[in-house]
C-alpha cells in the first residue's frame, strides 16, 4: 500500500478543503441550533462532483477512487457531520447500490439525479424493534399482480423527509420465508411521493442535528415489479453489502471530527494563558493533544486500508468494521480530550468542541454498534458465532 496521495486525490482533497471551508463551517455552528442544515447545500455538493464519487461518469457521476471518496468524507466530518451524513447516505448507501444491484433502466431512472443533488436518497433499514438485529425486521411486501404492496415502519432514517426515494428492505415470501430471517428479504425502490408512505422528522437529537432524520410509516405502499432491487429474497445482502462500505464511510468521517478536535486543542492551547503562559507549556494539557493526535493517525490508516482493500478487490468487510468500530470510539476519546483542553469554554456552544462531542456520540451506535462490531471481528478471527 502506498500511503503517498495521487495528484488527482491531492487535488480532490484541496478541493474538500477549500469547499468545507467557504460553504460549510461558517454556518455550520448556525445550522446545528436551528436543526436544520440549509438545503441549498445538496445542490452544491451535486455540482462540485462530491454526490458522484465513484459512481461511473456514464450514469453523472464523478469517478475517482474510494481513498478520494474517504479524503471528501473526512473533510467534510471535519466541518459539519450532518452534512457527511447526507452525502454518506444518499451516495455512499443508495446511489453505490443502484450501481452495483440495479438494472440498467434503475440506473439511468434514479443515478444522474442523485449525483446532481436534484435527488436524494435515504436507507430505509432500520425499525423501532430492530436496529441490531435487522435481519428480523418486520416490514411486509406482499405480491399483488404486477405490482408489491408494502406496509410497515423505518425508523432513525437518515435524509428521511429530504429524501426523494427511500431504497426499503422489507419481508416478502410469505410465512415460511419470515421464518428463515435474512433469506426472505427484498430491497425495493420506493419513489417518495407514492401514496401511503409517510414521514414524520425526529427533533431534539443529542448530535447530527443538523441532518434529517425521520420515521417512515408505509400504510398500503404500491410499487411496480420494476421497482425491485437486485434478486427477490437478496434485500439482505444488498443491505450488508452497502453498509461494509458505509462503515469506512462513517469511519472516514470520524476520522474529520477527530482531526477538527485537535485543530481547535491545538489552537486553544497555545492561545490560551493560565499561571502566566500558554495553557500549551503544561505537561498534561500537551498529553491531551498527543492523545487526540495519535488517535487521528490511527483511524485515518485504519480507514485508508479499508479504501485500498476496495479498489484492489480484495476482502474488507471485517477491516471496515475494524476502521469504523476504532474510529468512532477515537471520536469520542479526541472530543472529550479536546472539551479537557478547552476547559469551561468547551462546555458553551461558542466554542465547536461541544457539538463534536455531540455528533461523535452517535458514531458508536449506527451503523454497527461498538459491540456489535466486536462481534463481527471476533467471529471473523475465531470462525465461532458468540452466544448472548
Amino acid at each position: 500500500m502506498n500511503l503517498e496521495l495521487s495528484e488527482e486525490q491531492s487535488a480532490v482533497r484541496r478541493l474538500a478543503v477549500e469547499f468545507a471551508e467557504r460553504e460549510i463551517v461558517p454556518h455550520a455552528a448556525e445550522w446545528d441550533r436551528a436543526e436544520s442544515v440549509d438545503r441549498a447545500i445538496i445542490g452544491e455538493l451535486g455540482k462540485i462532483g462530491f454526490l458522484g464519487l465513484t459512481i461511473p461518469e456514464t450514469y453523472g457521476g464523478s469517478a475517482g477512487d474510494h481513498l478520494a471518496y474517504c479524503l471528501v468524507l473526512e473533510e467534510l466530518g471535519r466541518a459539519d457531520s450532518a452534512v457527511r451524513g447526507i452525502v454518506s447516505v444518499s451516495l455512499g448507501l443508495v446511489a453505490k447500490s443502484i450501481n452495483s444491484y440495479g438494472t440498467e433502466a434503475q440506473r439511468r431512472e434514479w443515478l444522474p439525479g442523485l449525483t446532481a443533488g436534484t435527488t436524494l436518497g435515504c436507507f430505509a433499514l432500520t425499525e423501532p424493534g430492530t436496529g441490531s438485529d435487522a435481519a428480523n425486521l418486520t416490514t411486509r411486501a406482499v405480491r399483488d399482480g404486477d405490482d408489491w404492496v408494502l406496509d410497515g415502519t423505518k425508523m432513525f432514517i437518515t435524509n428521511g423527509t429530504w429524501a426523494d426515494v427511500a431504497l426499503v428492505f422489507a419481508r416478502t415470501g410469505g410465512d415460511a420465508a419470515q421464518a428463515r430471517g435474512h433469506r426472505g428479504i427484498t430491497a425495493f425502490l420506493v419513489p417518495a411521493d407514492t401514496p401511503g408512505l409517510e414521514r414524520r422528522e425526529i427533533h431534539g437529537k443529542l448530535g447530527l442535528r443538523g441532518q434529517a432524520t425521520a420515521e417512515l410509516v408505509l400504510d398500503g405502499v404500491r410499487v411496480p415489479a420494476a421497482a425491485r432491487l437486485g434478486d427477490e429474497g437478496k434485500g439482505f445482502t444488498v443491505a450488508m453489502a452497502a453498509l461494509a462500505k458505509g462503515r469506512m464511510s462513517v469511519a472516514a468521517g470520524c476520522v474529520g471530527i477527530a482531526q477538527a478536535c485537535l485543530d481547535a486543542a491545538v489552537a486553544y492551547a497555545k492561545d490560551r494563558e493560565q499561571f502566566g503562559r500558554p495553557i500549551a507549556s503544561h505537561q498534561l494539557v500537551q498529553e491531551l493533544i498527543s492523545d487526540i493526535a495519535v488517535d487521528v493517525d490511527a483511524a485515518r490508516l485504519l480507514t485508508w486500508r479499508v479504501a485500498d482493500h476496495i479498489e484492489r478487490g480484495l476482502p474488507f468487510a471485517t477491516e471496515s468494521s475494524v476502521a469504523k468500530l476504532y474510529a468512532s470510539e477515537a471520536a469520542v476519546r479526541a472530543a472529550n480530550n479536546a472539551l479537557q483542553v478547552f476547559g469551561g469554554y468547551g462546555y458553551i456552544d461558542e466554542y465547536p468542541v461541544g457539538k463534536y462531542l455531540r455528533d461523535a456520540r452517535v458514531m458508536t451506535l449506527y451503523e454497527g454498534t461498538s459491540q456489535i462490531h466486536k462481534l463481527l471481528i471476533g467471529r471473523a478471527l475465531t470462525g465461532v458465532n458468540a452466544f448472548g
